[in-house]
Protein backbone atom coordinates (compact mmCIF):
# COMPACT_ATOMS: atom_id res chain seq x y z
CA UNK A 1 0.00 0.00 0.00
CA UNK A 2 1.57 3.25 -0.47
CA UNK A 3 -0.69 6.27 0.62
CA UNK A 4 -0.07 9.97 2.11
CA UNK A 5 -2.27 9.38 4.90
CA UNK A 6 -0.86 8.85 8.69
CA UNK A 7 1.49 5.89 9.01
CA UNK A 8 -0.61 4.46 12.18
CA UNK A 9 -3.99 4.91 10.06
CA UNK A 10 -2.42 2.80 6.80
CA UNK A 11 -1.19 0.15 9.11
CA UNK A 12 -4.21 -0.02 10.52
CA UNK A 13 -5.89 -0.63 6.97
CA UNK A 14 -3.53 -2.81 5.96
CA UNK A 15 -4.09 -5.22 9.23
CA UNK A 16 -7.14 -5.76 8.21
CA UNK A 17 -6.30 -6.40 4.68
CA UNK A 18 -4.19 -9.11 6.23
CA UNK A 19 -0.41 -7.63 4.09
CA UNK A 20 1.01 -6.02 7.43
CA UNK A 21 1.00 -6.56 11.07
CA UNK A 22 4.04 -4.64 12.10
CA UNK A 23 5.08 -0.88 12.75
CA UNK A 24 8.81 -2.38 11.16
CA UNK A 25 6.78 -2.72 7.87
CA UNK A 26 6.08 0.58 7.56
CA UNK A 27 8.12 3.13 5.64
CA UNK A 28 7.82 6.78 6.24
CA UNK A 29 8.40 9.55 3.22
CA UNK A 30 10.56 11.31 5.56
CA UNK A 31 12.56 7.59 5.98
CA UNK A 32 12.45 7.38 2.19
CA UNK A 33 14.20 10.68 1.84
CA UNK A 34 16.95 9.51 4.44
CA UNK A 35 17.70 6.58 2.65
CA UNK A 36 17.91 7.59 -0.87
CA UNK A 37 20.20 9.85 -0.36
CA UNK A 38 22.44 6.98 -0.47
CA UNK A 39 21.56 5.68 -3.84
CA UNK A 40 19.61 2.85 -5.62
CA UNK A 41 20.59 0.21 -3.58
CA UNK A 42 20.07 1.91 -0.24
CA UNK A 43 16.12 2.00 -2.01
CA UNK A 44 15.80 -1.06 -2.92
CA UNK A 45 17.10 -2.49 0.54
CA UNK A 46 14.29 -0.20 2.36
CA UNK A 47 11.72 -1.53 -0.11
CA UNK A 48 12.59 -5.06 -0.32
CA UNK A 49 10.78 -6.05 3.09
CA UNK A 50 8.46 -3.16 3.61
CA UNK A 51 4.42 -3.79 2.84
CA UNK A 52 3.31 -0.27 3.33
CA UNK A 53 4.05 3.53 2.31
CA UNK A 54 2.86 6.22 4.36
CA UNK A 55 2.78 10.18 4.14
CA UNK A 56 4.87 9.91 0.63
CA UNK A 57 4.80 12.37 -2.21
CA UNK A 58 4.23 11.76 -5.90
CA UNK A 59 8.17 11.53 -6.74
CA UNK A 60 8.69 9.07 -3.64
CA UNK A 61 5.37 6.80 -5.45
CA UNK A 62 7.40 6.84 -8.48
CA UNK A 63 10.71 6.14 -6.68
CA UNK A 64 8.82 2.95 -5.13
CA UNK A 65 7.62 1.57 -8.36
CA UNK A 66 10.76 1.74 -9.96
CA UNK A 67 12.55 0.14 -7.23
CA UNK A 68 10.35 -2.65 -7.79
CA UNK A 69 10.56 -3.02 -11.14
CA UNK A 70 14.31 -3.21 -10.40
CA UNK A 71 13.83 -5.81 -7.70
CA UNK A 72 12.21 -8.06 -10.45
CA UNK A 73 8.68 -7.77 -9.58
CA UNK A 74 6.16 -7.25 -12.07
CA UNK A 75 4.55 -3.74 -10.93
CA UNK A 76 0.39 -3.10 -10.83
CA UNK A 77 -0.67 0.82 -9.73
CA UNK A 78 -3.86 1.46 -8.67
CA UNK A 79 -4.79 5.40 -8.18
CA UNK A 80 -7.00 8.36 -8.71
CA UNK A 81 -5.24 11.85 -8.38
CA UNK A 82 -3.47 13.38 -10.31
CA UNK A 83 -0.57 12.65 -7.63
CA UNK A 84 -0.33 9.32 -8.76
CA UNK A 85 0.19 9.84 -12.61
CA UNK A 86 3.82 9.57 -12.58
CA UNK A 87 3.85 6.25 -10.47
CA UNK A 88 1.02 4.80 -12.83
CA UNK A 89 2.72 5.59 -15.84
CA UNK A 90 5.97 4.24 -14.83
CA UNK A 91 4.24 0.96 -13.90
CA UNK A 92 4.18 -2.40 -15.74
CA UNK A 93 0.33 -1.43 -15.48
CA UNK A 94 -1.29 1.26 -14.54
CA UNK A 95 -4.93 1.01 -13.32
CA UNK A 96 -7.05 4.62 -12.53
CA UNK A 97 -10.17 4.92 -10.88
CA UNK A 98 -13.37 5.22 -13.73
CA UNK A 99 -15.41 6.93 -11.15
CA UNK A 100 -13.38 9.51 -8.96
CA UNK A 101 -10.44 9.71 -10.80
CA UNK A 102 -8.72 12.70 -12.74
CA UNK A 103 -8.82 12.94 -15.79
CA UNK A 104 -4.75 13.04 -15.63
CA UNK A 105 -4.79 9.37 -13.72
CA UNK A 106 -6.71 7.98 -16.43
CA UNK A 107 -4.81 9.52 -19.35
CA UNK A 108 -1.64 8.37 -17.26
CA UNK A 109 -2.83 4.57 -17.05
CA UNK A 110 -3.45 1.56 -18.98
CA UNK A 111 -6.23 0.40 -17.71
CA UNK A 112 -9.25 2.73 -16.61
CA UNK A 113 -11.96 0.67 -13.58
CA UNK A 114 -15.00 1.73 -14.54
CA UNK A 115 -17.11 0.86 -10.97
CA UNK A 116 -13.66 1.95 -8.93
CA UNK A 117 -14.10 -1.78 -7.64
CA UNK A 118 -11.06 -3.36 -6.18
CA UNK A 119 -13.13 -6.61 -6.51
CA UNK A 120 -13.38 -6.27 -10.14
CA UNK A 121 -9.42 -5.98 -10.85
CA UNK A 122 -9.63 -9.22 -9.28
CA UNK A 123 -12.06 -10.88 -10.92
CA UNK A 124 -10.12 -9.47 -14.07
CA UNK A 125 -7.23 -11.37 -12.99
CA UNK A 126 -9.00 -14.71 -12.41
CA UNK A 127 -10.90 -14.17 -15.97
CA UNK A 128 -7.16 -13.34 -17.66
CA UNK A 129 -5.48 -16.67 -15.86
CA UNK A 130 -8.63 -18.84 -17.23
CA UNK A 131 -8.75 -17.17 -20.87
CA UNK A 132 -4.61 -17.49 -20.95
CA UNK A 133 -5.39 -21.39 -20.45
CA UNK A 134 -7.99 -21.41 -22.80
CA UNK A 135 -5.57 -20.67 -25.34
CA UNK A 136 -3.06 -22.80 -24.06
CA UNK A 137 -5.78 -25.67 -24.37
CA UNK A 138 -6.12 -24.47 -28.09
CA UNK A 139 -2.34 -24.34 -29.16
CA UNK A 140 -1.93 -27.52 -27.71
CA UNK A 141 -4.71 -29.83 -29.67
CA UNK A 142 -4.07 -27.85 -33.07
CA UNK A 143 -0.14 -28.63 -32.63
CA UNK A 144 0.11 -31.62 -31.07
CA UNK A 145 -2.71 -33.17 -33.76
CA UNK A 146 -0.59 -31.62 -36.34
CA UNK A 147 2.58 -33.04 -35.25
CA UNK A 148 1.09 -36.69 -34.99
CA UNK A 149 -0.23 -36.53 -38.58
CA UNK A 150 3.52 -35.39 -39.35
CA UNK A 151 4.91 -37.77 -37.35
CA UNK A 152 2.58 -40.75 -39.40
CA UNK A 153 3.60 -39.69 -42.47
CA UNK A 154 7.20 -39.58 -41.73
CA UNK A 155 7.01 -43.01 -40.03
CA UNK A 156 5.18 -44.41 -42.44
CA UNK A 157 7.04 -43.51 -45.85
CA UNK A 158 10.55 -44.21 -43.85
CA UNK A 159 8.90 -47.88 -43.77
CA UNK A 160 8.10 -47.89 -47.67
CA UNK A 161 4.09 -48.12 -47.06
CA UNK A 162 1.97 -46.49 -49.25
CA UNK A 163 0.58 -43.11 -47.93
CA UNK A 164 -2.01 -43.60 -44.69
CA UNK A 165 -4.36 -41.31 -45.50
CA UNK A 166 -5.68 -39.42 -48.80
CA UNK A 167 -5.07 -35.12 -48.66
CA UNK A 168 -9.24 -35.13 -49.12
CA UNK A 169 -8.91 -37.92 -46.09
CA UNK A 170 -6.48 -35.32 -43.76
CA UNK A 171 -8.65 -32.48 -44.73
CA UNK A 172 -11.77 -34.34 -43.30
CA UNK A 173 -9.74 -35.13 -39.91
CA UNK A 174 -8.90 -31.53 -39.20
CA UNK A 175 -11.80 -30.03 -40.21
CA UNK A 176 -14.54 -32.50 -37.98
CA UNK A 177 -12.28 -32.39 -35.26
CA UNK A 178 -10.29 -29.75 -34.87
CA UNK A 179 -11.94 -27.31 -36.62
CA UNK A 180 -14.99 -27.93 -33.67
CA UNK A 181 -12.79 -29.00 -30.55
CA UNK A 182 -10.64 -26.01 -30.81
CA UNK A 183 -13.54 -23.51 -30.28
CA UNK A 184 -15.41 -25.47 -27.73
CA UNK A 185 -12.01 -25.63 -25.81
CA UNK A 186 -11.88 -21.46 -25.59
CA UNK A 187 -15.13 -21.79 -23.66
CA UNK A 188 -13.65 -24.02 -20.93
CA UNK A 189 -14.80 -22.46 -17.39
CA UNK A 190 -11.84 -22.47 -14.87
CA UNK A 191 -10.86 -25.70 -13.16
CA UNK A 192 -10.73 -23.64 -9.40
CA UNK A 193 -8.01 -22.16 -7.82
CA UNK A 194 -6.43 -19.85 -10.57
CA UNK A 195 -5.99 -16.89 -8.38
CA UNK A 196 -4.26 -19.46 -5.80
CA UNK A 197 -1.44 -20.43 -8.11
CA UNK A 198 2.04 -18.54 -8.96
CA UNK A 199 1.68 -16.18 -11.73
CA UNK A 200 3.78 -17.26 -14.39
CA UNK A 201 7.11 -15.09 -15.66
CA UNK A 202 5.72 -12.30 -17.98
CA UNK A 203 8.75 -13.38 -20.19
CA UNK A 204 7.53 -17.19 -20.02
CA UNK A 205 6.84 -18.89 -23.49
CA UNK A 206 3.56 -20.83 -24.39
CA UNK A 207 5.72 -23.79 -25.28
CA UNK A 208 6.65 -23.75 -21.96
CA UNK A 209 8.56 -27.01 -20.63
CA UNK A 210 5.26 -28.44 -19.55
CA UNK A 211 3.55 -27.55 -23.03
CA UNK A 212 6.29 -29.29 -24.45
CA UNK A 213 6.63 -32.41 -22.67
CA UNK A 214 2.40 -33.45 -23.55
CA UNK A 215 2.83 -32.19 -26.94
CA UNK A 216 5.55 -34.40 -27.25
CA UNK A 217 3.75 -37.16 -25.65
CA UNK A 218 0.13 -36.96 -27.13
CA UNK A 219 2.14 -36.63 -30.80
CA UNK A 220 4.35 -39.79 -30.10
CA UNK A 221 1.52 -41.39 -28.83
CA UNK A 222 -0.63 -41.18 -31.80
CA UNK A 223 1.98 -41.50 -34.71
CA UNK A 224 3.06 -45.00 -33.53
CA UNK A 225 -0.27 -46.23 -32.35
CA UNK A 226 -1.95 -45.15 -35.82
CA UNK A 227 1.16 -46.40 -37.75
CA UNK A 228 1.25 -49.99 -36.17
CA UNK A 229 -2.36 -50.18 -36.50
CA UNK A 230 -1.86 -49.04 -40.24
CA UNK A 231 0.77 -51.85 -40.69
CA UNK A 232 -0.76 -54.65 -39.07
CA UNK A 233 -4.01 -53.96 -41.49
CA UNK A 234 -1.69 -54.33 -44.40
CA UNK A 235 0.26 -57.08 -43.25
CA UNK A 236 -2.91 -59.19 -42.78
CA UNK A 237 -4.49 -58.62 -46.33
CA UNK A 238 -6.53 -55.69 -45.80
CA UNK A 239 -6.99 -53.66 -49.10
CA UNK A 240 -5.41 -50.47 -49.06
CA UNK A 241 -8.53 -48.20 -49.08
CA UNK A 242 -10.06 -50.18 -46.62
CA UNK A 243 -6.65 -49.78 -44.34
CA UNK A 244 -6.89 -46.17 -44.92
CA UNK A 245 -10.33 -46.20 -43.81
CA UNK A 246 -8.96 -47.66 -40.57
CA UNK A 247 -6.76 -45.35 -39.86
CA UNK A 248 -8.89 -42.24 -40.41
CA UNK A 249 -11.17 -43.63 -38.26
CA UNK A 250 -8.66 -44.16 -35.63
CA UNK A 251 -7.23 -41.05 -35.86
CA UNK A 252 -10.71 -39.65 -35.51
CA UNK A 253 -11.19 -41.44 -32.16
CA UNK A 254 -7.90 -40.50 -31.20
CA UNK A 255 -8.76 -36.65 -31.47
CA UNK A 256 -11.92 -36.87 -29.51
CA UNK A 257 -10.16 -38.54 -26.97
CA UNK A 258 -7.36 -36.09 -27.12
CA UNK A 259 -9.99 -32.98 -26.87
CA UNK A 260 -10.81 -34.59 -23.48
CA UNK A 261 -7.44 -34.81 -22.44
CA UNK A 262 -6.78 -31.26 -22.77
CA UNK A 263 -9.47 -29.54 -20.47
CA UNK A 264 -6.66 -29.43 -17.86
CA UNK A 265 -2.68 -29.58 -17.82
CA UNK A 266 -2.64 -31.69 -14.41
CA UNK A 267 -5.35 -32.54 -13.32
CA UNK A 268 -7.31 -36.09 -14.04
CA UNK A 269 -10.09 -36.01 -16.44
CA UNK A 270 -11.67 -38.19 -13.80
CA UNK A 271 -12.14 -35.29 -11.81
CA UNK A 272 -13.84 -32.77 -14.41
CA UNK A 273 -17.56 -33.42 -15.07
CA UNK A 274 -18.17 -33.96 -18.74
CA UNK A 275 -21.03 -31.23 -18.72
CA UNK A 276 -18.97 -28.35 -17.13
CA UNK A 277 -18.40 -27.77 -20.77
CA UNK A 278 -21.26 -28.80 -22.66
CA UNK A 279 -20.07 -27.35 -25.82
CA UNK A 280 -16.85 -29.27 -25.77
CA UNK A 281 -19.26 -32.49 -25.03
CA UNK A 282 -21.62 -31.60 -27.71
CA UNK A 283 -19.05 -30.89 -30.10
CA UNK A 284 -17.21 -34.04 -29.30
CA UNK A 285 -20.32 -35.94 -30.30
CA UNK A 286 -21.55 -33.76 -33.32
CA UNK A 287 -17.92 -34.28 -34.69
CA UNK A 288 -18.31 -38.24 -34.23
CA UNK A 289 -21.28 -38.71 -35.67
CA UNK A 290 -20.51 -36.57 -38.55
CA UNK A 291 -17.54 -38.76 -39.21
CA UNK A 292 -20.25 -41.83 -39.25
CA UNK A 293 -23.32 -39.27 -41.43
CA UNK A 294 -19.86 -39.38 -43.97
CA UNK A 295 -19.45 -43.32 -44.13
CA UNK A 296 -22.94 -43.60 -45.27
CA UNK A 297 -23.36 -40.39 -47.39
CA UNK A 298 -23.89 -41.46 -50.94
CA UNK A 299 -21.19 -39.09 -52.84
CA UNK A 300 -19.69 -38.28 -49.73
CA UNK A 301 -17.99 -41.19 -49.10
CA UNK A 302 -17.23 -41.31 -52.78
CA UNK A 303 -15.30 -37.89 -52.11
CA UNK A 304 -13.22 -39.23 -48.88
CA UNK A 305 -12.96 -42.63 -50.19
CA UNK A 306 -15.37 -44.00 -46.76
CA UNK A 307 -16.63 -46.91 -45.90
CA UNK A 308 -18.53 -48.54 -43.13
CA UNK A 309 -17.27 -50.81 -40.38
CA UNK A 310 -18.23 -53.55 -38.43
CA UNK A 311 -18.77 -52.94 -34.91
CA UNK A 312 -15.82 -54.78 -33.96
CA UNK A 313 -13.27 -52.43 -35.83
CA UNK A 314 -15.20 -49.78 -33.46
CA UNK A 315 -14.50 -51.28 -30.17
CA UNK A 316 -11.05 -52.18 -31.75
CA UNK A 317 -10.17 -48.52 -32.54
CA UNK A 318 -11.90 -47.57 -29.68
CA UNK A 319 -9.20 -49.17 -27.56
CA UNK A 320 -6.66 -48.12 -29.38
CA UNK A 321 -7.43 -44.06 -29.06
CA UNK A 322 -7.94 -44.93 -25.09
CA UNK A 323 -4.16 -45.95 -25.21
CA UNK A 324 -4.06 -41.80 -25.17
CA UNK A 325 -6.27 -41.69 -22.63
CA UNK A 326 -4.03 -44.18 -20.08
CA UNK A 327 -0.77 -42.50 -21.17
CA UNK A 328 -2.00 -39.08 -20.71
CA UNK A 329 -3.29 -39.82 -16.97
CA UNK A 330 0.13 -41.53 -16.35
CA UNK A 331 1.88 -38.12 -17.79
CA UNK A 332 -0.39 -35.91 -15.35
CA UNK A 333 0.55 -37.97 -12.49
CA UNK A 334 3.98 -37.30 -12.87
CA UNK A 335 3.88 -33.54 -13.07
CA UNK A 336 1.60 -33.61 -10.38
CA UNK A 337 4.26 -34.93 -8.43
CA UNK A 338 6.91 -32.87 -10.21
CA UNK A 339 5.07 -29.55 -9.42
CA UNK A 340 4.28 -30.70 -5.57
CA UNK A 341 8.34 -30.96 -5.07
CA UNK A 342 8.90 -27.59 -6.99
CA UNK A 343 6.51 -25.89 -4.24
Amino acid sequence: MVTGDHPITALAIARELGFADRPAQVVTGPVLDKVAAHGDQAIDALIRDARVFARVDPNQKLQIVQSLIRLGHFVAVTGDGANDAPALRAAHIGVAMGERGTDVARESSDLILTDDNFASIVAGVEEGRIAYGNVRKVIFLLVSSGAAEVLLFVLTTAAGLPVPLWPVQLLWLNLVTNGIQDVALAFEPGEGGELERRPRAPREPIFNRLMVERTLVSALVIALVGFFAYRWMLDHGWPLLQAQNGVLLVLVLFENVQAGNNRSETASLFTLSPLRNRLLFAGTIVAQLLHIAAMYTPGLRDVLRLEGVSVEQWLASLGLALTLFVISEIHKVVIRRRLQTAS
